[in-house]
């Protein structure tokens, strides 16, 4: 078989790492190795479901194993010999970071770390790390712009985030790694983790269930569909220009809470049960991101407007339910 190009996807039984993983595969002459450790932060039944399809393909391969475990993650680059590496393995989630900082630290940096090290060993020419919006944190300047400064985290996850694109930068310096920071921004789709706010709130409005609501309804998040996220991979994937780079992957629109909830009420056919509560440490105000530098640099193009995300969501969730 003539493998153009060797690919590792770490977390790649994830929500977003199980999309580019059908997008890779799809595509000829690429072989692609997920390592992921399936852990129970949400059930492994749906990461293996994620990924089921692809078992007997000879262009795929699925280490069951955790970024963390430096030895397992050496050997498996001295295995694989891969000439790009898309890292998004991580613990996710601002609000289960503040009950568990140091596992996230433990995941989110010294596994970056462990990557970042067999890369270097093993020659690894292009590295992308999966960012996150948060790392803006209550940033007063909007939309979010790649140069900003980001010094306002204020969740032990957004953190560990800006630390692992410090290292990314660190060895693309010193190593003459191609490392590209992608700060992904309230990723949505099929396949979206149920504890994520749109998956969990349909959820509870089609069981009939209360919804919870921090604050006022008036916080705005910048959401963007998976296909939209994945094509900027992709595009990262392809990147020629420097050795370091940080990009928005955003829709470069903001959405209300509570008229989000309106939209999943209209996808569903019935009314929310508000639950109110204070809002919640750690939860920034805003997200919205500048992706003028990603439509000049990779040809990003996000094309579907939430309006649209939401139905389509809504319907492969109903499909799981019947």
């Amino acid at each position: 078989m003539d493998v153009k190009r060797k690919i590792l996807v770490t977390g790649g039984a994830g929500f977003i790492g199980s999309h580019l993983v059908d997008a890779l595969l799809g595509e000829n002459g690429n072989h692609v190795t997920v390592i992921d450790n399936f852990n129970d932060f949400y059930a492994p039944a749906i990461k293996h479901r994620n990924i089921a399809a692809h078992l007997g393909n000879p262009s795929f391969s699925l280490i069951e194993s955790d970024i963390r475990e430096s030895g397992d993650v050496a050997r498996l680059f001295e295995d694989g010999r891969f000439d790009t590496v898309v890292h998004l393995a991580a613990l996710a989630g601002v609000r289960p970071s503040l009950e568990n900082p140091r596992g996230y630290y433990s995941v989110n940096v010294e596994g970056t770390l462990n990557l970042l090290e067999s890369a270097r060993r093993t020659g690894v020419s292009r590295f992308i790390f999966g960012s996150s919006s948060s790392v803006y944190g209550i940033n007063q300047k909007v939309p979010f712009a790649e140069d900003d400064t980001i010094n306002n985290t204020i969740s032990p996850y957004a953190a560990t985030k800006s630390g692992g694109e410090a290292l990314c930068r660190t060895f693309s310096h010193l190593y003459d790694i191609q490392t590209i920071c992608l700060r992904f921004f309230t990723v949505y789709g099929p396949r979206q983790r149920p504890d994520l706010a749109i998956h969990k709130f349909t959820g509870m409005i089609f069981d009939g269930k209360p919804i919870p609501m921090f604050g006022d309804g008036g916080t705005r998040r910048d959401y963007t569909y998976v296909d939209d996220i994945i094509q900027g991979v992709r595009a990262a994937m392809d990147y020629s220009g420097s050795m370091y780079e940080i990009f928005n992957l955003g829709e470069s629109e903001t959405v209300k809470l509570s008229e989000l909830i309106r939209m999943i009420e209209d996808s569903l056919g019935k009314k929310a049960v508000i639950e109110r509560h204070p809002e919640q440490p750690g939860d920034v105000p805003v997200t919205f991101a500048d992706i003028s530098k990603a439509r000049r640099l990779l040809g990003y193009k996000p094309e579907v407007k939430v309006e649209e995300g939401i139905p389509r969501f809504v319907d492969w969730f109903l499909s799981q339910r019947s």
